[in-house]
């Protein structure tokens, strides 16, 4: 089994795009079929889908937690900080690896790794 796709719900699409650029995603703009527009990256073989909130719903879901090895992790951490990012985590070895956790603009938490 593997992860194919995970759709991420806000209420500013533009915004959360842009923050995760930051760690190194490159997302396309487009729509297919029905849906709205949204912002769609490949990561390995799975899909991260960012769309507007869904008909009815009034705020982001920030229990959602992901993680993201990243490439140049260090020099990823000091553009975090210059962008006043909020860390819940400063990085550190931990038993799962050196990384940090960070918060996306909806504050989900987003463990990144070296």
């Amino acid at each position: 089994m593997e992860l194919r796709l995970l759709v991420v719900r806000t209420g500013d699409p533009e915004k959360l795009a842009g923050f995760y650029t930051q760690l190194g995603l490159v997302f396309d703009y487009h729509k297919h079929g029905n849906s709205p527009y949204h912002y769609s990256t490949t990561i390995g073989s799975a899909v991260l889908e960012i769309y507007p909130l869904a008909k009815g719903q009034e705020k982001a879901d920030n229990h959602l937690r992901l993680g993201l090895g990243i490439d140049d992790f260090d020099k990823k951490i000091t553009l975090l900080k210059e962008n006043q990012v909020v860390f819940s985590m400063e990085p550190a070895q931990t038993d799962f690896g050196y990384m940090a956790v960070i918060q996306d603009p909806d504050g989900r938490k987003i463990e990144i790794y070296k």
